[in-house]
């Protein structure tokens, strides 16, 4: 049977991406940045990629989805990685008072579309205590659509083999039918050193350094910062997060256009695609748009392999509620 997926604050595909290795077939991809979209297209041409702001956009038509040989069936997920600015520590936090905070709209997406689960992914900040309240009030919105809840998990990135720290809060929700089959995915796989998944693209302009950098580069990366519409330009993050990246032997300050030449000297700057790389996309996988908008998007994006094991539990946990 064919497992259908709608996405919406698709960004520049990491969620997709994840959850296209999983098993699920995306019914529609939807984002309001026409660079992000311009990404979609670009690497999966055959996805329905819809430009549009959330506030227009009517899910309901996704209720009822129809098959190859004429078969109808209900939506399976419906998942999203809404904006991160109203809970992060590098803003204001200011949660349901922030214009760009979306959870009541995947609330209204729900009701509209009727998936048999729901994914939500979001920053670490959610989980501060001044949001309890609000965190409640998300999960009273979707137990009276008659889901059942499995509350906020802090998931790491680096357990899933992204060499990268990067916790993420994940919202999960399943039809009760579904919902006792469900588990968190525990992660087990040994995360490469940044030097290790950045010595090739170092070296490919014959940087002689290459390999003294990766050895000095010798743990995992810190957390990728993408930045907002608002705030944010082509580097990577706040002065704590430079530093860090300094320890490695990177300059944080400003992204490069290419890998280091022969006869470099000092501390090399990640490209967009090194960047995509330490978030855990597949080296092939473009990014549309100039440096800025490019970066934002792999700075913004939800790890695929994170994305991944979520969506190979919910697919299970779909197939074994259904027999």
């Amino acid at each position: 049977m064919i497992r259908t997926s709608l996405e919406v604050c698709a960004g520049g595909g990491g969620q997709a991406l994840g959850l296209e290795q999983a098993g699920f077939h995306h019914v529609a991809l939807v984002d309001s940045d026409k660079h992000a979209c311009a990404t979609l297209r670009i690497n999966r041409p055959y996805w329905n990629t819809i430009e549009s702001d959330l506030a227009d956009f009517d899910a309901s038509r996704f209720k009822s989805i129809l098959l190859p040989g004429g078969r109808e069936q209900g939506l399976d997920l419906l998942a999203g990685g809404v904006p991160c600015p109203p809970f992060s520590v590098a803003g204001k936090m200011l949660g349901v008072d922030d214009p760009r905070n979306l959870f009541g709209t995947m609330v209204r997406l729900a009701r509209e579309c009727e998936p048999k689960a729901v994914l939500i992914e979001n920053v670490r900040g959610l989980l501060n205590p001044s949001f309890d309240d609000y965190r409640g009030e998300i999960e009273t919105a979707f137990l009276s659509l008659g889901y059942k809840s499995f509350g906020f998990e802090l998931m790491h990135a680096s357990k899933f083999g992204v060499p990268q720290l990067r916790p993420r809060v994940v919202f999960a929700a399943l039809q009760p039918e579904y919902a006792s089959h469900f588990q968190w995915p525990g992660g087990a796989h040994r995360a490469p050193t940044v030097g290790e998944a950045l010595e090739e693209m170092m070296a490919a302009d014959n940087w002689e350094g290459a390999k003294k950098w990766a050895e000095r580069a010798n743990t995992i990366a810190p957390t990728l910062v993408g930045g907002s519409k608002l705030h944010g330009g082509p580097d990577l993050g706040p002065t704590r997060a430079k530093a860090a990246w300094d320890v490695l032997g990177v300059n944080g300050k400003i992204l490069a256009d290419s890998p280091p030449k022969r006869g470099f000297k000092g501390n090399p700057s990640l490209t967009v695609e090194m960047a995509a790389v330490i978030q855990g996309f597949d080296v092939n996988w473009k990014f549309a748009g100039p440096k800025t908008h490019a970066y934002r998007q792999v700075g913004n994006a939800f790890p695929p392999p994170v994305a991944k094991a979520l969506g190979l539990k919910i697919r299970s946990a779909l197939i074994a509620g259904s027999k």
